[in-house]
């Protein structure tokens, strides 16, 4: 059943023909005309990089409100509903609020052309300007230098999570070339805390932060994590902390919150807020293991995982995950979009699969077909199938292996389907 925000998100879809057209002018437009609510937030930190933004949101928000500060926060793409991507005082924003925001942008852009996701962005902003809270997380939807959430000209803080090859369309097709559009969110003299990144990545970084005698906090250099003896171990120059493993699952996940840590340590907070950062996290489709719902019920006795992650950084990410868990025969179900290295996220993940049956992602036009994805998993040497739907999918698994580990993995965007699916 569509509701008030639904209508309206429809409407907004019409008001720019690109989806992604990076500019900030009919940004600041739209601000001026609401009033500039960027102007009148809680200290801002902004995220932006490659891979890594939200789970080190989820991991810095865990912290703050450890500490017990309100927190909002904005990330996208959202799942299974808009909602997702507005938190206020650290709640999902209300079908009335969000219906309220959304018309009074739609109403102050009039008929001039603007993107979705920039007039939403907007419509948060302009929600987080009206509700009281200590801080404001802000991920970076696309790039950033030209990203609608580069509107803040004082944060309490940038980081940035490591740079690769991703949406090289719009970015650049280099790494030092991402990474200038990345750095984009540095301010004059603002602390920006910088995860592992390639020689040529951090160059670009460290360069463009010197211009703005902008403070650099980077891995390795400044701040050092690593998991010893199922702990995690932080040092910086302020000392040593011997804290809990994340709770977000994956050896990529001690990184995120090496970023986490160093960004909390930078904001002045103690070893409290550090432990909750590690123990409360919470961040979907991340590695996520689903343990109710519709979905569940079908495949048991067989688990259900789920990983929106999409590029090669994130294959490989995954392939680690796989590694540590426990043996299992692992069945992949696979829908990408047609804008992504499929055949480098493919790669690191066939010596831990078993299978892969590809699907076409429902409802997105840019999905790529199945048997493309398929022909990408059999080049990098999986034995595959296509399905033409996900529940033809896991019957045909489960039929087979019923006691199989499924990971619906490939986009977020099938991961969203996925929620919505089990309910």
């Amino acid at each position: 059943m569509s509701t008030g925000s639904d209508v309206i998100l429809e409407r907004m879809m019409a008001l720019h023909p690109k989806i992604i057209d990076l500019t900030l002018d009919r940004v600041w437009r739209l601000l001026d005309a609401l009033g500039n609510p960027q102007d009148r937030l809680p200290p801002v930190i902004h995220i932006a990089g490659t891979n890594g933004k939200g789970s080190t949101q989820a991991m810095i928000r865990a912290g703050l409100e450890g500490a017990g500060k309100t927190v909002h926060a904005y990330t996208s793409p959202h799942l299974a509903r808009f909602h997702e991507r507005i938190r206020l005082a650290g709640e999902l924003i209300s079908e009335d609020h969000l219906t309220d925001v959304l018309d009074r942008c739609y109403s102050a852009n009039g008929d001039q052309s603007i993107t979705y996701f920039e007039i939403t962005t907007c419509a948060a902003l302009l929600a987080f300007a009206e509700t009281p809270a200590d801080y404001t997380l802000l991920e970076v939807g696309l790039g950033g230098r030209l990203d609608a959430t580069n509107v803040i000209d004082t944060p309490a803080l940038t980081v940035i999570t490591p740079v690769d090859m991703d949406h090289q369309q719009f970015l650049g097709d280099t790494l030092p070339q991402i990474a200038g559009e990345k750095a984009g969110i540095i301010k004059r003299g603002v602390s920006c805390v910088v995860g592992r990144q390639h020689d040529d990545a951090l160059d670009v970084i460290e360069r463009q932060a010197a211009r703005l005698s902008a403070p650099v906090l980077a891995h390795g250099q400044h701040w050092h994590i690593a998991e010893e003896r199922g702990r995690l171990i932080y040092q910086d120059e302020t000392g040593l902390l011997d804290l809990p493993l994340p709770s977000l699952p994956g050896p990529h996940q001690v990184e995120n919150a090496g970023m986490a840590l160093a960004a909390l340590r930078q904001l002045g907070f103690d070893e409290t807020a550090c432990e909750a950062a590690m123990t409360r996290a919470a961040w979907p489709a991340r590695m996520q293991k689903l343990t109710d719902g519709k979905l569940v019920e079908a495949v048991r006795p067989a688990e259900l995982w789920l990983d929106g992650g999409h590029n090669p950084a994130a294959g490989a990410a995954l392939a680690a995950t796989l590694d540590r868990l426990p043996k299992r025969s692992t069945h992949l179900v696979c829908g990408m979009l047609n804008t992504k290295d499929v055949s480098g996220y493919m790669t690191p993940l066939a010596r831990h699969a078993d299978s892969l049956t590809a699907i076409s992602i429902p409802g997105e036009q840019a999905t790529l077909p199945a048997e493309t994805t398929a022909k990408a998993a059999s080049d990098a040497g999986m034995t595959v199938q296509t399905a033409p739907d996900l529940d033809s999918a896991l019957k045909a698994i489960t039929a087979d292996h019923p006691e199989a580990r499924i990971l619906i993995c490939g986009s977020l965007y099938l991961a969203g389907h996925v929620l919505r699916e089990n309910g």
